[in-house]
């Protein structure tokens, strides 16, 4: 008998048994969350960062110094949540925090962007959930619409560009763009009064709005 042949492959999945590992207090709170977030969070107003930023403690959520957390960015548990001074979380970010999710110090996750820290097992037959923590370093910049998987780290400085998508570690100070995300450049700064030639402008397509204007 082959090693091949003695493998045990499923011909189909069947979820009928399947039931939801978080314990009943997880469910509790997510459910009080809910009520909260649909209530008092999400209708303020745009500008009232402030007041978002006090309903995400009460959930247990670490936020520093003038975090600008947008009313229709969705968090999935405040608890796992720690962002870091002067971060921002965009419109419409989906902060999947099955794992805890670190977004450091003036950090930009962007608009439509998909932070998500947990996933399943298509291995197995009951389709298990498997979870991982994110971590996006200081200064870093998740562009529109970008996707970062579970367990990846985004090194400090570094820039995922619109619409890629992440399933690696992406080393500090670099750009990267795609699906799966590569390496386009290092990111270097410049001075304030340096502005990008007209004929650079198609290397940076990736750019996108990064929702830190009210």
């Amino acid at each position: 008998m082959t090693a091949s042949s003695s493998v045990h492959t499923p011909t189909s999945i069947d979820l009928s048994q399947w039931s939801s590992t978080h314990p009943f207090r997880n469910r509790l709170a997510r459910g009080s969350w809910g009520i909260v977030y649909s209530l008092l969070f999400r209708p303020s107003p745009r500008i009232f960062h402030g007041w978002r930023r006090l309903l995400l403690r009460w959930f247990g959520a670490k936020i520093g110094r003038g975090v600008r957390c947008y009313p229709t960015a969705k968090i999935w548990a405040p608890w796992n949540l720690e962002m870091g001074d002067f971060s921002c979380l965009g419109p419409d970010v989906d902060c999947y925090s099955v794992a805890p999710i670190r977004i450091g110090s003036n950090a930009i996750v962007s608009q439509y962007s998909y932070l998500c820290a947990a996933s399943h097992d298509s291995r197995r037959a009951d389709f298990r959930l498997v979870t991982a923590p994110i971590v996006i370093g200081d200064g870093a910049w998740i562009a529109a619409d970008a996707f970062v998987g579970m367990g990846v780290t985004i090194g400090d400085g570094a820039v995922v560009g619109a619409r890629s998508s992440v399933f690696k570690d992406v080393e500090p100070w670099t750009v990267v763009v795609g699906n799966p995300a590569r390496v386009l450049r290092k990111r270097e700064l410049n001075k304030e009064s340096d502005e990008i030639p007209t004929e650079q402008l198609g290397s940076w397509r990736f750019t996108s709005n990064i929702a830190y204007d009210g």
